[in-house]
């Protein structure tokens, strides 16, 4: 448990700080103020800030010597010696820092300062704070609200797009290091090591269900026979029907033995245990390879998610039943640190098509998401002038509260699954 919940908060900071972070770097590149970027939510542990500057550095000094003859008071000649040093500097850049305690209001005097860099106690990702996105303050040059339509939606997309830049980071990463795939997808000049037969998907309600298998169980045998391929346990199963078999799985690197009765199978009118099979492998690439193969895989994977939430939205809007493909924090939670137990690469595997759900989820167009403030946008746009801000504020805050109730309701039935 505590495993799967540290797991969970570090996918979960990662994600987030990603995305708020490309709000706060859009914004900065376009002038706009930003008062508090943070890691974790608040209450404030404690905060800096980097004040940049000028001052004056000394580079050489010089020296003059005047010599003068002159009579004193009582008409006697004297040497009179001026010695004369003057410094010469120039203007340098300077920086330095400046720290802030605990979890007080900023200040107009800590805000003059520039941005603060804050470490808070709650550690679920992070926020930015940039001035007038609630459309106050839309005199100031530096105000969200006074900037043009294109910078005000470049800065909300910014979030969705570092989600997508991540996503194809660490899948970049791990084809570099090796990387979970189906063998059929493996490309040319790939290496491939560890090839392994595994449940990719477990049909509901199928003998494979009832008996305990698993998404992820890698079968190595049926009956002390040993597996190979998908066809292996195909055919050996295709007669079976009826007949109890054993099978020999390892399940995060544990073995195990499930006994399970094939039955005949409508889909394939053969006997079978109700489970979808892939080969996979773990598969390496070159460096520059790998880079290609990340950023292809990650666009791909994009596509296919903004096809399933059309499934599902399409599915909601006609009365289907959609509540078994959803899942909330606690689900979430389970599965990364499920994932987690699998290895390495395959909690980056797993990380990166989370960032790339996230990134589609918070451009959806509903108000308190990143798509409908970018919605408004568009509203403002067409109109020549925008909604009153005072609509859009009261929109976002009624979606808000539906979407904190949609969780609250997937997580109860997330938990009442373990029960």
């Amino acid at each position: 448990m505590i495993f799967t919940a540290v797991i969970f908060l570090l996918v979960l900071s990662l994600l987030v700080f990603a995305h708020e972070l490309g709000h706060f770097w859009t914004a900065k590149k376009f002038k706009v103020g930003a008062p508090e970027f943070g890691f974790g939510f608040p209450p404030r542990v404690f905060g800096f800030q980097l004040i940049r500057g000028k001052q004056l550095k000394k580079i050489s000094e010089t020296e003059s010597i005047d010599v003068k003859i002159e009579r004193d008071e009582n008409g006697m000649l004297i040497e009179k010696i001026t010695d004369d040093k003057r410094e010469i500097d120039i203007i340098v850049p300077a920086k330095r820092w400046r720290f802030i305690r605990g979890n007080r209001e900023l200040t107009a005097e800590d805000e003059a300062y520039g941005t603060v860099y804050s470490l808070n106690w709650i550690p679920l990702g992070g926020f930015v704070k940039i001035k007038g996105q609630d459309g106050e303050e839309p005199a100031d040059r530096d105000s969200f609200s006074a900037q043009p339509i294109y910078k005000r939606f470049l800065i909300l997309f910014a979030g969705v797009f570092m989600n997508i830049i991540l996503a194809m980071a660490l899948l970049s990463i791990g084809f570099m290091i090796g990387l979970p795939q189906n063998t059929e997808n493996m490309q040319k000049g790939g290496t491939m090591e560890a090839k392994k037969v595994q449940i990719m998907e477990v049909i509901a309600g199928s003998p494979a269900e009832k008996a305990g298998v698993k998404l992820g169980d890698q079968v190595v045998g049926i009956n002390d026979q040993a597996i190979f391929s998908e066809e292996d346990i195909q055919n050996f199963l295709a007669n079976k029907a009826g007949q109890e078999v054993t099978l020999h799985i390892k399940r995060y690197s544990e073995p195990q033995e499930i006994k399970v009765t094939p039955q005949v199978l409508a889909e394939t009118n053969r006997g079978g245990i109700g489970v979808l099979l892939t080969a996979s492998a773990i598969v390496h690439y070159p460096w520059y390879q790998a880079l290609w193969e990340g950023s292809k895989t990650a666009i791909l994977l994009l596509w296919a998610i903004i096809l399933a939430f059309y499934d599902l939205i399409r599915n909601l809007i006609g009365g289907n039943a959609v509540a078994g493909a959803v899942a909330g924090p606690v689900g979430i939670a389970t599965l990364t640190g499920q994932v987690a137990r699998m290895g390495f690469t395959y909690l980056l595997q797993f990380t990166a098509l989370l960032s790339l759900n996230l990134a589609v989820i918070n451009f959806l167009p509903i108000p308190a998401l990143d798509g409908g403030r970018a919605v408004f946008l568009l509203i403002e746009k067409i109109k020549k002038r925008p909604v009153r801000k005072e609509l859009e504020n009261l929109l976002h805050n009624i979606f808000f509260l539906l979407l904190i109730l949609l969780i609250v309701w997937v997580t109860i039935k997330d938990v009442l699954k373990f029960f």
